[in-house]
């Protein structure tokens, strides 16, 4: 099964989305919030630069728990802003 390609805004999104959970790991190695979320680091890497956009809810409620965010605050800083 082929993806369709991402449009323009879930691109954006998921580079948003990356950005806040880049900034919520801060010092924090890849491989131990990876691990502490249940996924591999390279998992983690793709979404944190964008490549996975869209992202499971499940994977973002375990990084979520794990970095300490909400996900209110996840969902109101990855959505684009109304044009």
């Amino acid at each position: 099964m082929v993806r369709p390609p991402l449009t323009p805004e879930e691109r954006l999104r998921g580079e948003q989305l990356g950005f806040v959970l880049r900034q919520a790991r801060g010092e924090r190695s890849i491989v131990e919030v990876a691990a502490a979320a249940g996924m591999s680091a390279e998992t983690l890497r793709k979404i944190e630069t964008g490549r996975i956009a869209t992202p499971a809810f499940f994977t973002i409620a375990a990084l979520a728990d794990v970095l300490g965010i909400s996900l209110d605050h996840l969902a109101g800083r990855s959505t684009p802003a109304p044009t």
